[in-house]
């Protein structure tokens, strides 16, 4: 977990890989580029009507319930959930990420709290939230599962709670990362194990990916699993290096068509699980 938090501190999700933010961190033009960077990449493969991530996360029964996101980040999610909410509460491993979404929710005059905490040992009292939002956190961490303990822990008994956690499809790990990277890239060779190539080809110091019958395995005792599915970024499905080309077929694949493939196909790296209480 030392390691996790390290290596957050040092890289946010600024979404500034590619083009750098012209505006100085922490300013309303500053979040509102990354709102913009971010939710692009998502309408084209989760398309919405009015307020992104409308098909994942229950706007509309919010307001009489207490709502707690593991992983703020930048604060993006947290920006849509907390006026919608009856109360919020995010929270994060990293420094980083918690003190720049104190200054969105500064900048934007956002009601809730942001704390900065490890979500495996959480220090909230048992049965304190309705809801629990968390997106593309979990899987980094040291224990998944005691993330799971805690999150069981501090639910109320009619608690429900939604999670993405990394995806293991066949199309990811065993055509690109075996055959593609491992063998014809010849990583295999220079980096010893399928594994160690999937795990270079992730954010975070440590990333576990998951299969839908491993997750509700993993979660039996805890959490029924109401439902599960696939989607993902139209880059899973461009295996290749960053470069004009890739550019060229990212603009002008038809996003329905990717879309296809990364959610109907299960060609996709987010698994989306919907969770209730046991």
């Amino acid at each position: 977990q030392a390691a996790n938090k390290a290596r957050w501190e040092a890289t946010p999700m600024r979404y500034d890989w590619r083009e750098v933010i012209p505006y100085e961190p922490g300013t309303p033009e500053y979040f509102q580029e990354i709102y913009k960077r971010f939710f692009a990449a998502v309408r084209k493969y989760l398309p919405w009507t009015r307020v992104p991530f409308e098909q994942l996360i229950p706007f509309q029964s919010l307001q009489d319930k207490d709502v707690l996101e593991i992983g703020v980040g930048q604060g993006s999610h947290a920006h849509l959930i907390a006026p919608r909410a009856k109360s919020f509460t995010g929270i994060d491993l990293t420094t980083a990420a918690s003190v720049m979404t104190r200054q969105r929710f500064a900048a934007f005059h956002l009601p809730g709290q942001i704390l900065q905490m490890d979500a495996e040992r959480m220090d909230f009292p048992d049965h304190s939230f309705d809801f629990i939002w968390s997106w593309g956190v979990i899987h980094h961490s040291a224990n998944t599962l005691q993330i799971l303990r805690e999150m069981y822990r501090v639910l109320r008994p009619s608690g429900t709670a939604t999670v993405m956690i990394y995806h293991r499809s066949f199309w990811r790990y065993y055509f690109v990362d075996a055959v593609l990277n491992g063998m014809l890239r010849g990583k295999l060779r220079t980096q010893g194990s399928l594994h160690a190539i999937t795990q270079a080809g992730t954010d975070g110091a440590i990333a576990r990916f998951y299969r839908p019958a491993e997750w509700t395995r993993l979660c039996d005792g805890l959490f029924n699993i109401q439902s599960i599915e696939i989607n993902g970024q139209k880059a899973d499905v461009l295996p290749l290096p960053a470069g004009p080309m890739k550019e060229w077929l990212d603009m002008h694949l038809p996003d329905a068509l990717t879309a296809f493939l990364t959610n109907q196909l299960r060609f996709g790296t987010f698994l989306v699980a919907r969770m209730s209480r046991v």
